[in-house]
């Protein structure tokens, strides 16, 4: 008899890449940095929230669709950029094609494993994502081919302060798959066999490198090259994202926003939404989850430019939390590697139909028709619990 490859949470969907991923990939995509209290309060924050629900008079249908940067989505759940994927041979492709499937959007990090072409071509609704790396022309080289594959909103990340170091100790990640790297991970992958099978049948090797950021006519850089430069690119001013968002002309979401005074220089600089972020607690340790810093910035700026949470989403009522305190929609990141990790396209799909379900029990429970009609009332919230952030 085949085996079940359904799973019913998130966390199931964690353990089973755990035991399918080799030791160094699985710790790849754990990240963190220095201490991990930022990665660790991302989830952690969530808890804190409780809920107040009805018990009669109930919605017998509701509506969990919305808009984020003009694209219509079925529920209020995208697909956050990553950076290069050796958990599954398909990679973003997959990705793309689960969020194309469950009717929502994805954004591609310029550090992805697959090109902005493939992807876009396997969901309509996509948006690139870029770091600030290089020169204003080749910014623009690349942004104009995201634009020529069909990109339809764009993304530029800036919380990223190089922070590195973790206590629990960082994976060992080689510049390229070459001979010598293929021996020493073999031990790794050798324990992994269903994971290196399904690379084995497609008769390639994890590609380590970063399809979208190669220049024209250009072999694409390694996932460190390309790293080394963006640690040597002059970093950005306020005026340079506002000319960026010029030259884009588009939908334009700003990643990493975490304070007031930051989300209101990025309506200044014209952005079309803010994305409240720390990187996924891979950045300055101690920064607080974004649920938590997400009310100030709703009440600030969300009559003006649509707020976006990305940070610590497991389950369906985490997302309902994050509506009920500003967000327009939430992006997901670690819970849709899991599901890639755990079964390819239909794993992803799995963790959106979790998410989707979740967010729907939820409605429910408050009494309300549409996601829309959430609001901090919905919630219970304990004294201290925000992180007003840039207010004063």
């Amino acid at each position: 008899m085949a085996k079940n490859t359904w799973f019913e949470t998130v966390a199931e969907a964690q353990r089973r890449a755990k035991k399918r991923l080799p030791k160094s990939v699985y710790a790849a995509l754990v990240a963190g940095s220095e201490k991990g209290l930022t990665v660790d309060d991302n989830i952690a924050a969530f808890s804190e929230l409780g809920f107040a629900p009805h018990v009669a008079g109930l919605c017998g249908e509701r509506d969990l669709s919305t808009t984020v940067m003009g694209q219509p989505i079925s529920m209020p759940v995208m697909i956050s950029p990553t950076g290069v994927q050796a958990v599954h041979p398909d990679g973003e492709v997959a990705v793309a094609r689960a969020a194309a499937a469950r009717g929502t959007a994805i954004g591609l990090s310029s550090f992805a494993s697959k090109s902005i072409e493939e992807v876009a071509s396997a969901n309509p609704q996509t948006f690139f994502q870029m770091y600030w790396v290089g020169d204003r022309d080749t910014l623009i080289q690349r942004m104009e081919r995201a634009r020529a594959a069909g990109a339809t909103g764009l993304i530029i990340t800036l919380d990223w302060s190089f922070s590195n170091g973790r206590d629990w100790g960082s994976p060992s990640i080689p510049e390229k798959m070459d001979l010598k790297a293929m021996f020493q991970f073999a031990p790794e992958g050798i324990t992994r066999p269903k994971w290196l099978w399904e690379f084995a049948k497609t008769g390639k090797v994890p590609d380590l490198t970063t399809p979208n950021l190669a220049a024209p006519g250009q072999q694409p850089p390694t996932f460190f090259g390309a790293y080394g430069q963006w640690m040597g690119t002059p970093l950005p001013t306020w005026e340079d994202v506002a000319w960026l968002r010029e030259q884009w002309g588009g939908p334009f979401m700003l990643k990493g926003v975490m304070r007031v005074d930051d989300a209101k220089r990025a309506v200044d600089a014209g952005v079309s939404a803010i994305s409240v972020s720390n990187h996924g607690g891979n950045n300055l340790d101690g920064t607080p989850a974004p649920i938590r810093a997400l009310p100030a910035i709703a009440e600030a700026v969300g009559d003006q430019i649509e707020v976006v949470l990305d940070g610590g989403i497991r389950r369906g009522s985490d997302v309902v939390k994050a509506l009920a305190l500003g967000a327009r929609a939430v992006m997901i990141g670690r819970a849709y590697l899991w599901g890639l990790s755990a079964n390819g396209q239909a794993g992803v799909e799995n963790v959106l139909d979790i998410l989707r379900g979740g967010i729907d029990s939820a409605i429910l429970g408050l009494g309300h028709k549409s996601i829309h009609d959430l609001s901090p009332n919905d919630l219970v919230i304990p004294e201290g619990f925000r992180r007003d952030l840039g207010v004063g």
